[in-house]
């Protein structure tokens, strides 16, 4: 995999190099001092995946992301030394289509390169997910749902490459007083994950945090998977973290909560699948849908990557294919339909309301 390196400071650059020298599988492609010219070098030579700084000279990682996304899409990791005064460009890197975020590596006095495994670990999920090998499907040990668990309205929502500026573009035109509980299942670091609440906080009527084990989705509320462990839904109805499968590489999961939620959630439950690489969410939101959830793909011409959405659409999984604007439009109708949803009948009622195509087996 060729991979190429943006970064204004040499010392930086030089310990990306021997990162990716230590590992035969990854060879350099160039290197960029700004934004503006890995913009230029992508137009005659687009590299696999492209480690992007986001503080530098004449064009920053954010502005290089989207620029890039635009003309000469390619992956783009963001590698920054500091998050401390940054969260802003870092989520606007990651609105405009970079896949994720990471550390810098320190090259030490003796050469050495200090807090290399986070990103090589990085880098190899990415070159997976370039190559389209996800491995084996994951699969949460998920049991039947509880009649007696908790009633509320649940929108399950996974993104990845994108999503942030997705999922901002939603929760902004959704009321403070918005009947449903949301939780979100982004494909991120978990050391940037606090950073997206607070980002998201910024941009939602709707208050945001970190979901801490035995927490309950609660209405007027949006919950975020806030560990490199997948998020899933317990019998009682609460969320819970677990560490299996250990060998799905995309962490956390959306098809492992998507299918939690549509064995273990008693309630009415809307499945979305905004923007991202790869299929992750498809398989989950084909569960959700065949249980009766009503289920929402994010449209190809909104998508900063048409991968996850696409893969559910080829699947069957989405009732419904539409832009940010119009899904939250969708979760408002859905939210405000009359009955609790508690019941199988009602949830039967629901899903044939909002699959008027399909008849529930």
């Amino acid at each position: 995999m060729r991979i190429a390196i943006v970064n204004d400071l040499a010392i930086a650059t030089e310990a990306l190099r021997r990162a990716i020298a230590s590992d035969p599988a990854y060879s350099l492609a160039w290197t960029a001092v700004n934004g503006a010219a890995a913009v230029e070098r992508c137009r005659s030579d687009r590299p696999n995946l492209i480690l992007m700084d986001l503080v530098m000279p004449v064009m920053n990682g954010a502005e290089a992301s989207r620029r890039i996304m635009r003309e000469a899409p390619c992956a783009i990791l963001i590698v920054t030394a500091s998050l401390e005064g940054h969260h802003a460009l870092v989520f606007e890197a990651l609105a405009a289509g970079a896949l994720d975020a990471v550390q810098t590596p320190i090259l030490g006095g003796r050469g050495q390169v200090e807090g290399t495994s986070r990103l090589m670990l990085k880098i190899a999920i990415l070159a997976r997910t370039i190559s389209g090998k996800a491995g084996r499907d994951a699969r949460a040990s998920i049991s039947p749902a509880r009649a007696d668990a908790i009633p509320a309205r649940l929108i399950a929502i996974g993104a990845s490459a994108g999503g942030p500026g997705a999922v901002a573009a939603i929760l902004s035109a959704l009321p403070a007083e918005f009947p449903g509980a949301i939780v979100l299942v982004q494909h991120l670091d978990a050391q940037f994950v606090p950073a997206l609440a607070a980002w998201l906080n910024e941009r939602s009527p709707l208050p945001v945090r970190i979901a801490v084990a035995g927490d309950l989705p609660l209405e007027g509320s949006v919950l975020i998977a806030g560990t490199g462990d997948h998020l899933v839904l317990t019998e009682a109805g609460s969320l819970a973290y677990t560490a299996e499968p250990r060998d799905s590489f995309s962490r956390p999961s959306v098809d492992i909560f998507f299918q939690s939620a549509a064995r273990r959630w008693p309630g009415a439950v809307a499945g979305v699948l905004l923007t991202g690489m790869g299929k992750d969410g498809s398989a989950g939101l084909k569960a959700l849908r065949d249980a009766g959830a009503l289920t929402i793909a994010q449209d190809s011409a909104s998508c900063v990557v048409y991968g996850m959405p696409r893969a559910a659409v080829e699947l069957g999984a989405a009732a419904f294919v539409l832009p940010p604007e119009k899904i939250a439009g969708k979760l408002m109708e859905f939210s405000s339909s009359p009955g609790s949803g508690a019941g199988p009948e009602e949830r039967a009622g629901i899903w044939n309301r909002f699959n008027p195509t399909r008849s529930r087996l």
